[in-house]
């Protein structure tokens, strides 16, 4: 197993990627064409199930691009199941204490680090065919990250920033906007204020630090510290462009 987007983290370079949550093998294909670094498939939101991830899976691989996979919840089963597949990292969501961020690194840690499940049948080990080297790479490299959204995980990140394996954090605007009381409203000043600290805290931490942007604002994101930007999701993106092109179509035609 070779992780090179997590080496360049490492080493402190940044990163570029984009949410993967239409559940399609095209669509991620596309997307890996296009040249990110790694792109997130959505098991948490998007309507997937594992033989959907490991086509995507599947669709990237043909690419230069690794692939990530968010999971719909902080459960070692479910992180398993996700990891066999062949993913090169996981983003965790609703991690809120030191002992919830040990439990999130222990299902993506084969022992003695973890409790990971050990297989060797399974897509990641070459369907038994490397088992023994991808048993021996998988704890170094896959990446671990988890989400910080809400208040309670802000209050004890600098806890869960001690947690061992762990390699990075997630801030999720939206989440965090809401469960403060903005509901989708990120720029709401509390929010910011409070990212800023998250911010302040991971960086000093020497972790990874990672959000949703758009291009227009990349720049300044990577001046704060961040190495990991997401920059679109395909369903999204898809739906804001087919809104745009109807909209151009009637101004231009008068329709």
């Amino acid at each position: 197993m070779k992780n090179p987007v997590k080496k360049k983290l490492l080493r402190g370079d940044k990163t570029v990627g984009a949410w993967l949550q239409l559940a399609s093998p095209l669509t991620a294909e596309i997307m890996a064409s296009a040249g990110f670094d790694w792109l997130m498939i959505d098991m948490e939101h998007a309507p997937g199930d594992i033989l959907t991830l490991v086509s995507q899976v599947q669709a990237i691989s043909s690419t230069d691009t690794v692939p990530f996979a968010r999971a719909p919840w902080n459960d070692a089963v479910i992180i398993k199941r996700i990891l066999d597949t062949g993913v090169a990292g996981v983003l965790i969501p609703s991690v809120n204490t030191p002992g919830e961020a040990e439990k999130a690194v222990s299902a993506c840690k084969y022992p003695p680090q973890g409790n990971r499940g050990v297989a060797g049948s399974h897509r990641a080990a070459g369907f038994g065919q490397e088992a023994v080297s991808y048993l021996e790479s998988a704890n170094d490299e896959t990446l671990v990250i988890t989400a910080i959204e809400t208040p309670m995980a802000a209050d004890n990140l600098v806890d869960i920033l001690s947690v061992q394996e762990l390699d990075g954090i997630f801030i999720g605007p939206m989440d965090l906007a809401s469960s403060m009381g903005h509901l989708g409203n990120p720029g709401h000043p509390e929010v910011q204020a409070l990212i800023s600290r998250i911010e302040e805290r991971v960086l000093d931490a020497g972790k990874i630090l990672g959000t949703t942007t758009t291009p227009e604002h990349a720049k300044e994101k990577y001046d704060r510290g961040y190495q990991m930007l997401m920059l679109m999701s395909d369903s999204v993106s898809l739906a804001s462009l087919a809104r745009k092109t109807i909209s151009d179509f009637e101004r231009y035609t008068g329709n």
